[in-house]
């Protein structure tokens, strides 16, 4: 991978990153044709990373299919897959690790203590081994971004990053690999997700801009769920991710959601531009 992006360079080409944990979906595909967009050369890294996973998450049980992933990849013509094993990522005696302060604290952080670390990690290391001019990631993980973000800009990274946009499904479920681990009746109850964030939006385009207020209106589309365990339900600033009381204008905000519906941990936001 070193001396093929050493060669992309001398090349003069534009590399195009789009950092995967594999089991492809019409997300990652749309973060590949925006690469293909932006730049000569895409990448896509197909990588199950083992530290953004607590003990008691899902690694071992993450939905992988790399036969079904490489068809997708070739029939959207991208150039190369990058697929290092965690040996050759994490070698014997590995100890030097990435982390972001603020904006891993709370929300994800909290809940998942380890897992920014690993995720900032990962990132930087695909960027060592790929050297990208553009990297590619989506709208969903929107603290994952904001991190990454501030990664790139306090190292000093000459790479720009690309957000895109959450893709969903036709009833409104945001994209992920973990949908597959809902059943029939879990997945019915997963859309007050995406209900319950465009509450928020329709409030706010009402003229509404207390955020105390918004957020116990959306709360109450949850009352009485018994499956669904909300973890958090937020309203931030979409460049630092701190909490804040009241909508101003020409400010972009995030509102979030988490919730575990039966096993399955979901999260879901939607982009509020005032």
């Amino acid at each position: 991978m070193h001396q093929l992006s050493r060669q992309f360079k001398r090349e003069g080409k534009l590399i195009g990153l789009v950092p995967t944990m594999g089991y492809l979906h019409e997300g990652h595909i749309s973060l590949i044709k925006k690469s293909k967009e932006l730049t000569d050369i895409t990448i896509v890294s197909i990588f199950v990373n083992p530290t953004q996973f607590s003990p008691n998450e899902d690694l071992l049980t993450y939905p992988r299919d790399l036969d079904r992933d490489k068809k997708v990849l070739t029939d959207i013509g991208i150039d190369f897959v990058f697929l290092p094993s965690t040996e050759e990522i994490y070698s014997q005696g590995f100890q030097t690790y990435v982390s972001v302060d603020n904006i891993t604290k709370k929300y994800e952080g909290e809940f998942r203590p380890t897992h920014f670390k690993g995720v900032t990690t990962i990132v930087l290391i695909l960027f060592n081994c790929i050297k990208p001019d553009y990297a590619f990631f989506g709208q969903k993980d929107a603290q994952q971004s904001a991190a990454i973000k501030q990664m790139v800009n306090d190292l000093k990274y000459d790479i720009q990053l690309v957000i895109c946009p959450i893709i969903r499904e036709k009833d409104g479920l945001a994209m992920s690999s973990r949908n597959i681990y809902l059943s029939i009746e879990e997945r019915k109850k997963a859309l007050l997700l995406f209900k319950s964030l465009l509450k928020a939006k329709e409030l706010i385009e009402q003229g509404e801009r207390e955020v105390k207020k918004i957020l116990k209106s959306i709360s109450s589309i949850f009352l009485g769920e018994k499956t669904i365990h909300i973890n958090y339900i937020s309203i931030v600033n979409a460049e630092t991710f701190s909490e804040i009381e009241w909508l101003e204008g020409k400010n972009n905000y995030y509102v979030l959601i988490a919730a575990k519906i039966g096993k399955t941990r979901l999260i879901d936001n939607i982009l509020i531009n005032l």
